[in-house]
């Protein structure tokens, strides 16, 4: 059976018959290597695995869909944001055939459009996630009209954390997706930071401390 993406994987670097399972999606117009950078950080027991999109946008450049911006507005395109979804669950699936880990105990996170990602298939599947990690992203409205029909006795944790200078995804698309999760009863931790689009060092270091405190 041939892998449904493209990935690049960190084995645990402790002896632990089931680890658990922390899946990485890159940004647009990025790739598998991106945050696969991060992995040496990243708590020892967990099983990484960082995926490429399955979108080519050019040469060592992929993406989890098109975004268009006609108009003025950017315009996602829906139905590759969909499909992306779909693929996503497939490829854990995959996992499951390929490597021991723990189906209980399994994150999903991503920067960007990654986290947009993220907030997609975690919330949507709220069974087979334990977390979200949203890094610099934004939850879509098609996401949130989806979600609502929903029901789950135990959604997914969330860890949110935002640049307040990001020009790419203004902070206040964090603000909304906080506010929304509050709303419907998912109480998510949630940082600002003064930095711009990116994963800082203090970012990182707060999401080690989070994961680790889940993890107990």
């Amino acid at each position: 059976m041939n892998p449904p993406l493209t990935y690049l994987i960190r084995k645990p670097k402790v002896s632990i018959k089931n680890p658990p399972l922390l899946l990485l999606l890159h940004g647009v117009g990025s790739n598998e290597k991106d945050l696969f950078s991060l992995t040496d950080d990243l708590p020892d027991p967990l099983l990484i695995v960082s995926l490429r999109g399955p979108i080519t946008l050019g040469r060592d450049r992929f993406g989890w869909y098109e975004i268009s911006f006609t108009g003025g507005t950017p315009k996602i395109n829906t139905d590759q944001q969909m499909k992306s979804q779909k693929i996503l669950i497939d490829f854990l699936n995959y996992l499951q055939t390929k490597y021991q880990f723990d189906a209980n105990r399994v994150w999903i996170g991503g920067f960007s459009q990654g986290a947009v990602m993220s907030y997609s298939v975690g919330l949507l599947h709220p069974d087979q996630f334990t977390g979200i990690i949203a890094l610099s992203g934004r939850l879509l409205e098609e996401t949130k009209h989806q979600f609502q029909i929903k029901s789950s006795s135990n959604f997914p944790k969330v860890y949110i954390a935002h640049g307040t200078n990001d020009n790419v995804i203004a902070v206040s698309k964090a603000r909304d997706s906080k506010e929304f999760l509050e709303s419907v009863g998912i109480i998510p931790h949630y940082k600002e930071y003064s930095e711009g689009h990116t994963i800082s060092a203090e970012m990182l270091k707060d999401l080690i401390v989070w994961l680790e405190k889940e993890m107990e």
